[in-house]
């Protein structure tokens, strides 16, 4: 069955006291169907030296996660390249990897290039998937390559690159981070009608997005109609392709003291399941 997935970023950040205590209460106020959990291990006052304790903690609450997000730092180490951050690169993937298997999650989701260094040395991250694959396919993980954001090209560009050198590679499409390149409306042309057809495509990230071309200031990702992007025509598409997989919301939903707006999460979750699910 189809889930709507509530990711962590949406709910959790810096401003929060006790991360695992707010993520126990919102399970039972929050109506998505579980949650896609980001690793950053360093909001909740961790290094990975505690990785245990903080998977102890994380299976205490018993929720749903059949998604886990690998720390950013891992498309940034190889992004700037060398044999140093690269090896650490490999290194810290293996402990997502682990972590991610360990609470029960089936997907894991890989910016693949990213930081100051993004896409500026490509081959270097295009390099490196197999790699990334081989240890993600030890685990019995399905590693997905988002759409993410780039500062010398486009995330098609490297799409495409990457499908052509890999072709059963699979990716995690992101309406906000399309949005920022311009490229959502790329997703409903024929030219790239691949992404779904051949089924690369094995999750949607569902943002709204405020900005215009490559807006550096209002990147950040927001709840489903809170912004400009045209959701009617995304969903109408999800269900003309035959969509069956799960969507995670990352919109930010809380304010500068920590304190999570549930009803417009809600709300956000009807939207979707009315458009997509129950359609």
């Amino acid at each position: 069955m189809e889930k709507i997935l509530c990711s962590t970023g949406a709910i959790i950040g810096k401003p929060s006291a006790d991360n695992f205590a707010l993520l126990k209460r919102l399970s039972t106020e929050l109506t998505c169907d579980g949650f896609e959990f980001i690793i950053e291990f360093h909001m909740y006052e961790a290094e990975y030296e505690d990785v245990e304790e903080q998977k102890r903690l994380l299976k205490e609450l018993n929720l749903c996660i059949p998604v886990v997000h690998c720390d950013k730092m891992v498309g940034e180490y190889i992004s700037i390249g060398g044999e140093e951050k690269t090896a650490e690169a490999y290194r810290l993937f293996e402990i997502n990897c682990d972590f991610a298997k360990d609470i029960g999650a089936e997907k894991l989701v890989l910016h693949l290039w990213g930081g100051m260094a993004s896409d500026g040395q490509i081959q270097n991250n295009i390099i490196a998937y197999p790699r990334l694959r081989e240890i993600a396919d030890r685990y019995g993980l399905d590693l997905l390559v988002e759409n993410v954001v780039c500062n010398t090209e486009n995330p098609m560009k490297h799409l495409c690159e990457l499908r052509e050198a890999y072709p059963d590679i699979h990716f995690l499409f992101d309406t906000k981070m399309a949005a920022f390149h311009e490229e959502l409306e790329l997703l409903y042309e024929k030219e790239y009608d691949w992404l779904w057809k051949e089924g690369h495509i094995r999750h949607y990230h569902v943002n709204d997005y405020a900005g215009g071309y490559m807006d550096w200031a209002n990147l950040s990702a927001l709840p489903v109609g809170t912004g400009k992007l045209d959701f009617e025509r995304f969903f109408a598409f999800l269900r003309s392709t035959g969509y069956k997989g799960d969507i995670t919301t990352e919109g930010v939903a809380f304010d500068e003291e920590g304190n999570v707006d549930v009803e417009l999460l809600n709300r956000q979750f009807d939207y979707i399941r009315e458009r997509i699910f129950e359609h």
